[in-house]
């Protein structure tokens, strides 16, 4: 699980995901990133059952698979800003 969000923008789709279901299109405008980007990370954080997938129409929306995992996410995330932060003001 740690291994899925070492990934940058997995994290983001997870930040994005932990305000509330979005779908691959919402993802995609809100992260800047392509659908095909974004659809290969949503498939590996669904093998690490992050995310759950639920059919609407013509296509698909993403959740946290749990409301217990969104806080820790955001608290993973803040300090892999901090650590990022810091290594900058270092180099």
């Amino acid at each position: 699980m740690l291994k899925a969000l070492a990934d940058e923008h997995r994290l983001a789709i997870l930040l994005t995901l932990a305000e509330g279901p979005r779908s691959v299109v919402e993802l995609m405008g809100e992260l800047g990133i392509s659908q095909t980007l974004v659809s290969h990370h949503l498939k590996a954080l669904r093998e690490c059952r992050l995310v759950s997938v639920t059919p609407k129409g013509r296509s698909n929306v993403y959740s946290m698979c749990c409301g217990a995992v969104a806080e820790p996410v955001r608290y993973l995330a803040g300090i892999a800003v901090a650590a990022q932060a810091a290594n900058e003001q270092g180099a």
